[in-house]
């Protein structure tokens, strides 16, 4: 008996570091919570302002501003590296922050008056939103990063980012209906309810053993968070400078800002497409976009991380960056079946099947060149440089539809994802992953080799 009431220990234990499945569990609910305000704010919205006769140029300019704040996460990351309540964790006390910074934000998004003919106010609680949801994201990847083996990290990233876009697709889902059955302010506050349940998993789970739930509660510092926890604002720079500039991470720099510029052209492309060309309402355009993007979550859940284990990380991209350049070529040069709701569809959902399983791979590559000693701050660089290139797309879309017909912007967009399939061959993990494991820390004070139980 008490054999087994310790094997239950383990197997579904309060501690990060110690079981898969408590992990699982923990960053799916995370990811969950920052997809259902990107749903809200990236997609609905949008929609939203599409249906009501804003332009591309308006629609493109609120995107652009509130895609802004995930540029900063490189801001972030390394005040996150630098300071902490260690005796809850490394990163668990940053996400508890951002997470409450979330749903605070969420709620004054809500209150702004008349946000039709307000845009300016729109603009600025949809950028605190983004603010906190970068905070959030930061703490949740550190924090990631800090206690998934290696060997599950292809697995982890499949189940974080299918849950992730199962929260984008059912809060646009709800979100839209809510909007159109009970208004705006009634809608966004109903739907931060789902954000603030999240927050009880960072609150109840610990990074690792003994450490405490609050600060008020006991506890004390884990060994290995204190071995791995760093104290100078030198040592971290220094050690990001000397890990990035290898070769196969700039590469992969450029890599993901460019892809990233796809990313933010057809997420603002498709909501203004979609009901301003093809007629669609933005209630329509929520079903479609769920329902396909849902089967992309869960296709990216079962299978995404496996086939990146199984394959490699190199032949995945460059095949997923291919399949995306044909498809969204091919249905830019066939403007005379748009009206086919069967092709709009088979677009979609081919393309968000794609983008799902594209980011498991990004993100399991990312991981894969992070040097432990400041993973968190390097992971956050290559999510940051895509998060400016996601920006900078949105706000270009406005630019090329006001000077191209929609058959040339979708092959202007075609173009993104073929330039990052070519950069990517000039990676090497392996060497990369020889020349990181080769480093030598100068200063043993400050920095140590990380230990992770599993």
């Amino acid at each position: 008996m008490a054999k087994e009431t310790t094997i239950r220990k383990k197997r579904f234990g309060r501690a990060l570091a110690d079981n898969a499945l408590t992990r699982y569990i923990t960053f799916s609910a995370l990811y969950i919570a920052q997809g259902i305000p990107e749903g809200i704010t990236f997609f609905a919205i949008p929609a939203w302002l599409a249906m009501n006769g804003k332009s591309a140029m308006e629609i493109a300019a609120y995107v652009g501003v509130i895609g802004i704040p995930w540029s900063f996460k490189i801001i972030i990351a390394p005040l996150m590296d630098r300071f902490t309540l260690l005796a809850m964790g490394r990163k668990r006390p940053w996400v508890i922050f951002g997470q409450l910074g979330l749903i605070i934000s969420f709620l004054i998004i809500g209150l702004v008056p008349d946000p039709l003919n307000n845009l300016s106010a729109l603009m600025a609680a949809g950028f605190f939103i983004s603010f906190f949801g970068a905070f959030q994201d930061v703490a949740t990847d550190g924090m990631a990063v800090d206690v998934i083996p290696e060997n599950q990290q292809a697995r982890a990233n499949g189940l974080m980012w299918g849950a992730k876009t199962i929260g984008i697709s059912a809060s646009l889902l709800v979100g839209t209906w809510l909007i159109n059955n009970f208004g705006f302010s009634i809608a966004i506050s109903s739907l931060s309810i789902a954000v603030a349940t999240i927050m009880l998993f960072p609150i109840y789970f610990k990074e690792r053993p003994g450490e405490k739930t609050m600060p008020w509660t006991s506890g004390k510092v884990s060994p290995d968070s204190k071995q791995t926890q760093l104290r100078s604002w030198r040592h971290i720079f220094k050690s990001l400078y000397k890990v990035v500039r290898l070769k196969s991470s700039l590469v992969f720099c450029i890599g993901v800002f460019t892809v990233g510029l796809m990313f933010g052209l057809i997420d603002t492309l498709l909501p203004i497409f979609s009901i301003q060309e093809l007629g669609w309402t933005n209630s329509f355009f929520s079903n479609v976009f769920s329902i396909t993007t849902v089967v992309g979550g869960f296709l990216g859940m079962f299978i995404g991380g496996y086939l990146v284990d199984y394959f490699g990380k190199i032949k995945m991209l460059s095949l997923y960056l291919v399949f995306l350049t044909a498809f969204i070529a091919v249905f830019g040069s066939l403007s005379n079946l748009w009206s086919s709701n069967l092709v709009v569809y088979a677009f979609i959902l081919s393309y968000y099947t794609l983008y799902t399983f594209l980011c498991i791979a990004v993100f399991a590559s990312a991981m894969h060149l992070c040097w432990k000693t400041v993973a968190a701050t390097q992971f956050t660089l290559y999510m940051a440089l895509s998060n400016m290139g996601r920006a900078a797309g949105s706000a270009m879309l406005g630019v090329l539809k006001t000077n191209f017909s929609w058959e040339s912007v979708f092959l202007i967009i075609a173009i993104i994802p073929l330039i990052m399939a070519i950069l990517i061959q000039l990676i090497n993990f392996k060497k990369h992953r020889i020349t990181v494991d080769s480093f030598v820390i100068l200063n043993q004070k400050f920095a140590a080799p990380q230990v992770i139980k599993d």
